[in-house]
């Protein structure tokens, strides 16, 4: 082996090392979120198999970059807006076929432990939040998701998105004025 091969091979050797630490790290960051980035990807893209396909094109992306994940601050962040940025693109192939979501309905178990009126308020309430939801702007729907199910902080949801830190304040508190006006108008 001459000397040009033997130092390409110990400069690869640490990105291989890098590649399959930021592997397991990537495997185990998808395993302890994946509840909160489906349940983000959901609302954002409006069914349960787009949000799958969401998560699983997100899995893909942060896969390919697996040596640099020993870089990343916060890995947690990261992969979410990478789950986002793949929701958003779901998001706009979804509108442009105009293809129709599951019904809402066959995505939800009812606990039979609930007498009949608890549940059919409960599913009223959870409507009403669905449609007000759907309501919100975009970039409001995505700090309400990421701050609720990512469960993010502002600043790591700043980041994120790349706006400032009061960008995220004022969209978080549009939504939840929004959401309020919704559910209070069905108690009425």
């Amino acid at each position: 082996m001459s000397v040009t091969q033997q130092a390409r091979k110990a400069a690869a050797e640490p990105t291989v090392r890098e590649s399959a630490r930021g592997g397991a790290l990537l495997e185990a960051a998808f395993a302890q979120y994946q509840a909160e980035l489906l349940g983000t990807l959901y609302y954002l893209v409006g069914n349960l198999e787009d949000a799958r396909d969401a998560l699983q094109e997100a899995f893909i992306k942060c896969w390919r970059h697996q040596a640099e994940v020993a870089e990343v601050e916060n890995l947690k962040a990261w992969i979410f807006r990478v789950a986002l940025n793949a929701g958003r693109d779901i998001r706009e192939t979804a509108w442009r076929r105009k293809r129709q979501g599951l019904p809402e309905d066959e995505s939800m178990l009812v606990s039979r432990d609930a007498r009949p009126e608890a549940i059919a308020e409960h599913d009223e309430r959870l409507t009403r939040l669905r449609e007000a939801m759907k309501q919100l702007r975009p970039e409001e729907q995505e700090v309400f998701l990421l701050r609720q199910n990512g469960d993010l902080t502002y600043e790591q949801i700043a980041e994120t998105l790349d706006v400032p830190t009061g960008t995220v304040k004022t969209r978080m508190r549009l939504a939840l004025a929004r959401l309020r006006g919704a559910l209070e108008e069905g108690d009425q």
